[in-house]
């Protein structure tokens, strides 16, 4: 269902209408107060659209995901985020670079949830999101096939300028404020750092996520 101010009426609003109408949706026009009310709170710019939560997928999925790629593997691994501010903003960075699919975990981690899919803008329902409840199980089992698991860690020795990604690759990233976890860290083939020129000691994760990914995307559009 969709509902619509049937006080607005501009370009953007016309074209999301017809969006609608092309999907066999008729829009329902209705004050302001009822999509205030529909919304939550929540800014809407005129337009609120009912639609089905995402699901996230399970690891028998990603095995048959891994299995049937034609392209050298990418996917991302948040080992227990929290914030669904940084899962937003990560499956938005993911969908942009081509990433195959994020990996979070069951317990102690954020799912998709309303926030998630605001922020993401769109990319909760374009990237395939795993979620697993055991990841040092599924990251060797990642291994087994061939995919190299590489962790994002403040200790590193090297930078992600000095590594090679144009390799079946999983990217680790740890939980805000606290990393990896040991059993995670030590399922990693390489560990790798962002260098930092200023006085503070990191960036936000979904900042440095998305400049790893990138880098990733760079060298692989390079080859």
């Amino acid at each position: 269902k969709a509902w619509i101010d049937a006080q607005r009426l501009d370009k953007r609003l016309s074209q999301a209408i017809e969006a609608l109408l092309d999907l066999g949706i008729e829009p329902e026009k209705t004050e302001r107060k009822k999509l205030d009310k529909l919304a939550e709170g929540n800014n809407h710019q005129g337009i609120v659209i009912e639609v089905e939560m995402p699901a996230e997928l399970s690891e028998n999925e990603l095995k048959a995901a891994v299995e049937n790629l034609t392209t050298t593997a990418l996917f991302l691994v948040l080992d227990n985020v929290q914030d669904p501010h940084n899962l937003g903003a990560c499956l938005r960075t993911a969908d942009a670079t081509g990433v195959h699919g994020v990996i979070i975990t069951k317990d102690n981690a954020t799912g998709i949830t309303p926030t998630v899919c605001k922020v993401a803008s769109g990319a909760a329902e374009t990237v395939p999101v795993y979620q697993v409840t055991n990841l040092s199980r599924t990251l060797r089992w990642l291994k087994e096939q061939g995919v190299w698991v590489m962790g994002a860690a403040g200790e590193a020795t090297q930078t992600a300028y000095q590594v090679d990604f144009n390799v079946p690759l999983a990217l680790v990233v740890g939980a805000e404020g606290k990393g990896m976890r040991r059993l995670t860290r030590e399922q990693c083939d390489v560990l790798l750092k962002l260098p930092m020129q200023g006085q503070v000691e990191s960036l936000n994760l979904s900042v440095a996520t998305g400049v790893l990914l990138y880098e990733i995307l760079r060298q692989r559009l390079s080859q």
